[in-house]
């Protein structure tokens, strides 16, 4: 795992992965006090958190899956 984004790439990872985790909150708390249930609303929330869990690991790093499979990203 190299390092394979520069600054700019890291910033729009650690926003991108903290949108994530905050939406991720959003959804679990809708469906605890709204009442909402179905394991799909946790789904969602469990996927939104572990994506952006994931987004904001990728920033720390300086490392992206997408770059590392040979794809060309815009940062």
């Amino acid at each position: 795992m190299q390092c394979n984004i520069d600054a700019k790439g890291k910033a729009v990872r650690l926003i991108y992965g903290l949108l994530m985790i905050v939406a991720g909150a959003v959804v679990a708390g809708l469906g605890v006090a709204g009442g909402f249930g179905g394991w799909w609303v946790w789904a969602v929330a469990g996927a939104l958190l572990l994506l952006g869990a994931f987004g904001v690991f990728e920033a720390r790093a300086g490392w992206c899956v997408v770059r590392a499979m040979g794809f060309q990203t815009r940062y």
